[in-house]
C-alpha cells in the first residue's frame, strides 16, 4: 500500500486512495500544498488512453459522444466532442446565494482532484494539474451556495470550479473578486481547452457535500470538546454526583462512546472536592448531569460514524461513467449519488443538534431558582435590580429550537431533474448546508453554557477539578467576574471566541494529560 507522503511540512501529495480527513483540514484551512503521487500520474495517463479510443473508433460511450441527462439518446460527432464538454459548463454554472466560504471552496478543488487521480475518469494530467496548480496559487473560485440537489453529482458547484478553469466566471485572488481569466495571467496560468469526457468528469460528482461534510465533522468533533468540558464546569456549579460516572455503570452497557465520555468526565473532574464526598446533597441527579455519558457518548459514537462515511467517499471515483482501464471497460452507474452522504450528514446535524439540546437544559437548571440548588436566581446575588444571566438562556433556546427545525432529515426529501430521468435525488446538499448552521448555533448554546458555569462556579466553595480549573481560569481572563449586570452579548463573543479558537479545549487537554476524544 501506498502511504501519503508528508516529509515536507504541510505539503501533501494526492493518489486518489489514503487521504484524510486532517489533510483535507490542512488544506482547507492552512492552505497545505497539494502535489500528485507519481501513481497518480499513472493512473492518469492509463484511464485517459482509454478516452482517447473511444473517440478515435467512435463508439457510443454515455458524455462523451452522447448528450447528457435526457439527452443520452442524442449522438455527439467527433468535430463537437470538445465543444459539448464546454457546453455543459456554461450551462451547468447556474448557482444561487451568496459564494461559499473559501475553506469550503478550497476543500472541494482537493477532493475533485482527488477523485479524479484515482484514475476511473478518464481526463488529462495537464487538468489535475491545473486544478492543483490554482489551489497552491490561492486562485479560488466563487462558487454560490445553493443549486445542488446531491445527485448527478453536485453538478451546479462543481461548474463553477470548472468555468474559472477555462477562464470563464469569476473567482477570489489576493484578496480580490477578479474575473478567472485575469487571475490565472497574475498567477502565470493559462486556461484549459476541455477535451472529451473532462467537462463531465469535472463536475459528475459529490465534492460539494463531502467538502461540507469534512468541514461539519471536523468542528463537531472539536464541539464534543468543548460540550464536555462545559458539562464539567456545570457539574461543578451544580454540586453533582460522581456515581453516575462510576466506570462500572457503563462496562455493563459497553456503547464505545458512552464509556469514553464517562472515563473524559472523570478525568476532567479529577482533584474536585464533589469526588471524594461521601455524603450529597441529593441521591441522584438530573438527567442532563447524570446522563452526560450516555447523551454525549451516543453523539460521539454518531460523529465518528460520519467520519467514517466521508473518509470512504473523499477517496471515491464518483463520476460517471467510469473508465476501467484493466479491460478498457465503460461502464456508466450511480456513484454521483449522494444517498450515503446524505443520510450521514443528516445524522450528523441530529448528533450535535443534541449536544446543544442538553447543553441548554443545564444552563437553564443553573439559572433557574426551583433548579439550581444553592446558586443564586440567575446567578446573581442581587435579583429584580439585576437580571443576571436570565436572557443567556433566551439565547440559547432560541437557537435549539432552530436546530430542531434543521434537525428535519433532508434525505427523506427527493423531486424529479433532468425530465425525470434523474429521478429520485438525494437532496445530500442541503443535508451538508443545514449541517454547518447547526453547528454553528451549537458552537453558541456550548458558549452560553461556558459562561454560565463560571458564572455559576463563583457561588460554590469546594476545590474544582484540574481540567474544570483550567476552563474556568482562561474564561476568567476575558471575561472578569461582576456580579452586577454587564452587556451581555459581549460577555458571550468572548466566550465564544476563546471557543472558537480552540484554546480552552487545548489547554484543558494538556492539564489532564490527553486528548479529549
Amino acid at each position: 500500500m501506498i502511504e501519503m507522503e508528508t516529509a515536507i511540512k504541510h505539503t501533501i501529495f494526492i493518489d486518489g486512495e489514503h487521504l484524510t480527513l486532517e489533510q483535507v483540514l490542512l488544506v482547507a484551512r492552512n492552505k497545505a500544498v497539494v502535489k500528485l503521487h507519481v501513481s497518480g500520474k499513472e493512473k492518469l495517463l492509463r484511464s485517459r488512453k482509454i478516452v482517447e479510443r473511444i473517440i478515435s473508433s467512435g463508439e457510443v460511450a454515455y458524455g462523451i459522444t452522447t448528450g447528457f441527462g435526457k439527452f443520452s439518446d442524442v449522438s455527439i460527432s467527433k468535430e463537437d466532442c470538445d465543444t459539448l464538454q464546454k457546453n455543459i459548463i456554461m450551462s451547468h454554472s447556474c448557482g444561487i446565494g451568496e459564494p461559499l466560504p473559501q475553506e469550503a471552496v478550497r476543500a472541494m478543488m482537493l477532493l475533485r482532484a482527488n477523485s479524479l487521480v484515482k484514475g476511473y475518469s478518464g481526463v488529462r494530467l495537464e487538468l489535475v494539474e491545473l486544478l492543483l496548480n490554482m489551489l497552491n496559487s490561492g486562485i479560488h473560485p466563487l462558487v454560490p451556495c445553493k443549486g445542488s440537489v446531491g445527485a448527478s453529482g453536485d453538478l451546479i458547484p462543481l461548474s463553477h470550479i470548472a468555468l474559472a478553469m477555462i477562464g470563464l466566471g469569476e473567482v477570489e485572488y489576493s484578496g480580490k473578486k477578479m474575473s478567472s481569466k485575469d487571475a490565472l495571467q497574475l498567477a502565470g496560468l493559462r486556461p484549459i481547452s476541455l477535451t472529451a469526457k473532462e467537462g463531465l468528469a469535472l463536475i459528475n460528482g459529490t465534492q460539494y457535500m463531502s467538502a461540507l461534510g469534512c468541514l461539519a465533522v471536523s468542528d463537531a468533533l472539536e464541539l464534543f470538546k468543548a460540550a464536555s468540558v462545559a458539562a464539567a464546569m456545570s457539574f461543578e456549579a451544580l454540586e453533582g454526583i460522581p456515581n453516575a460516572f462510576d466506570p462500572r455503570v457503563h462496562e455493563v452497557r459497553p456503547h464505545q462512546g458512552q464509556r469514553l465520555c464517562a472515563q473524559l468526565m472523570l478525568r476532567l473532574l479529577k482533584g474536585s472536592e464533589l469526588m471524594g464526598r461521601e455524603k450529597h446533597k441529593r441521591v441522584q441527579d438530573a438527567y442532563t448531569i447524570r446522563c452526560i455519558p450516555q447523551v454525549h457518548g451516543a453523539s460521539l459514537d454518531a460523529i465518528n460514524y460520519v467520519k467514517g462515511v466521508l473518509e470512504t467517499e473523499i477517496n471515491s471515483a464518483t463520476d460517471n461513467p467510469l473508465i476501467f482501464p484493466n479491460g478498457g471497460d465503460v461502464i456508466s452507474g450511480g456513484n454521483f449519488h449522494g444517498q450515503p452522504l446524505a443520510l450521514a450528514l443528516d445524522f450528523l446535524a441530529i448528533a450535535v443538534s443534541e449536544l446543544g439540546n442538553i447543553s441548554e437544559r443545564r444552563t437553564e437548571r443553573m439559572v433557574n431558582p426551583s433548579l439550581n440548588g444553592d446558586l443564586p436566581p440567575f446567578l446573581t446575588r442581587n435579583g429584580g435590580l439585576n437580571s443576571g444571566l436570565m436572557l443567556l438562556q433566551y439565547a440559547a433556546a432560541s437557537l435549539v429550537s432552530e436546530n430542531k427545525v434543521l434537525s428535519h432529515p433532508a434525505s427523506v426529501d427527493s423531486i424529479p431533474t433532468s425530465g425525470n430521468q434523474e429521478d429520485h435525488v438525494s437532496m445530500g446538499s442541503i443535508a451538508a448546508h443545514k449541517v454547518r448552521t447547526v453547528v454553528e448555533n451549537v458552537s453558541w448554546v456550548i458558549a452560553a453554557e461556558m459562561l454560565a458555569a463560571s458564572r455559576g462556579m463563583e457561588f460554590i466553595s469546594h476545590k474544582v477539578g484540574q481540567g474544570t480549573g483550567i476552563a474556568y481560569r482562561l474564561i476568567r481572563e476575558k471575561v472578569p467576574f461582576k456580579d452586577a449586570d454587564q452587556i451581555l452579548y459581549e460577555e458571550l463573543n468572548q466566550v465564544h471566541d476563546l471557543l472558537q479558537s480552540r484554546l480552552i479545549t487545548m489547554e484543558v487537554e494538556k492539564a489532564v494529560g490527553g486528548k479529549l476524544c
